[in-house]
């Protein structure tokens, strides 16, 4: 028997492993940093024989309530994740597998890999739609790069979307990959109409170098990128201080940042209604998106969600409250579950891949609703 964690996103400590019967594992903080929650490893064991596994010393971890009724993923191909039972006492996280191959990847949720995200950034220019610049380094020399959809015209609008400023949230990309592919397509109609109105520059990976290292939440630094968006540095932020730069040069009419929450079963958006310059203007714009997103698919909801903030009150460190501030435009930070879209539950993949990029293809519904009226 075998645990293993030298891989892209990997992130495993073994504690105890001496037989199939007592598997005991830890994870690691992001570097410089007490968050921990994301956990990437392969087991090598004996096929048919029952593993049990327990992920200890989460009482402490970054979202300890992101564990009560959480099912950790499985795939022995890499390709298909499934979701094995678990169980949480309030410390430990506990589950038996059996493997019917000799070795079996499990993770928090399913990886994205930055060798995916070159891959999905290099396909993507290959379409005309499509010109990719790059912006900078981050402070692991990884390139931040930009991928700009549609002809830059004056007159039209410009759209922004980031995901995955927190590495562990690989639902993020893979939402941003559906939503792209589709921008992309030239037999879409709704994508041809929208780049009549619109430009796109979309971010796909805002943290390569957290999400390589199998960090949470952080930078290489142990910065968390989303409370950077008030005074970002070269030094701790550099994936801020590049992307901040390209949209003052381009101007922003409408921003998305994509993202996951640990503990809430379900698909939701946070506004910008606590900014100093919050208007009846955007909150129309806010209200109409939601409506067609709602009316678009059922996977979206709007009972619950963070509190909103109290007016003057917005935490401007925040992305979509700082650009919604600097540019005076509809800003949202969406976020999906680690879990499952408890409205719509399924027991055998929960919040999966392919629901990922379909939300991401429902999006531009949206936005296609709001476009016009943008300002």
């Amino acid at each position: 028997m075998h645990i293993s964690a030298q891989f892209d996103s990997g992130n495993i400590r073994v504690i105890e492993a001496a037989s199939p019967q007592k598997i005991v594992l830890g994870i690691n903080k992001d570097n410089q940093s007490d968050f921990y929650q994301w956990f990437h490893f392969r087991l090598f064991g004996e096929v048919f024989e029952t593993h049990h596994i327990t992920l200890t010393d989460l009482a402490k971890s970054a979202y300890p309530d992101g564990w009560k009724d959480y099912n950790v993923l499985a795939s022995y191909d890499r390709q298909n994740w499934f979701r094995v039972d678990s169980e949480f006492d309030g410390d430990n996280l506990s589950f038996s597998f059996t493997p019917e191959q000799p070795a079996v990847y499990f993770a928090y949720f399913i990886p994205y890999s930055y060798e995916r995200h070159l891959d999905l950034v290099h396909d993507a220019q290959m379409s005309l739609r499509c010109e990719h610049r790059l912006l900078g380094e981050t402070l692991d020399g990884r390139d931040i790069n930009l991928l700009v959809i549609g002809e830059e015209e004056p007159a039209k609008k410009k759209i922004w979307i980031t995901a995955r400023q927190h590495p562990g949230e690989t639902m993020a990309e893979w939402c941003a990959e559906g939503l792209l592919y589709r921008l992309l397509d030239e037999q879409d109609g709704l994508s041809r109409q929208l780049l009549d109105d619109a430009v796109f520059y979309i971010v796909p990976n805002m943290n390569p170098d957290g999400a390589a290292r199998g960090h949470l939440r952080t930078n290489a630094a142990g910065t968390n990128l989303n409370r950077e968006w008030a005074e970002p540095s070269a030094e701790k932020s550099p994936e801020v201080l590049h992307v901040l730069n390209a949209m003052t040069d381009t101007g922003v009419d409408m921003y998305l940042d994509i993202h996951g929450d640990e503990a809430l079963p379900y698909n939701f958006v946070a506004g910008s209604e606590g900014i100093p310059c919050y208007s009846a203007r955007l909150k129309d714009l806010e209200d109409t998106f939601k409506a067609a997103l709602l009316s678009a698919t059922p996977e979206f909801q709007d009972e619950y969600g963070y509190p909103k903030d109290k007016p003057g009150e917005a935490n401007l460190t925040v992305a979509s409250n700082a650009v919604g501030q600097k540019f005076d435009c509809l800003a949202y930070t969406l976020e999906m579950p680690f879990k499952d879209n408890n409205n719509l539950p399924d027991p055998v993949y929960g919040w999966s891949v392919q629901r990922c990029r379909q939300l991401g293809e429902d999006l531009l519904i949206a936005v296609r609703a709001v476009v016009s009226k943008l300002r």
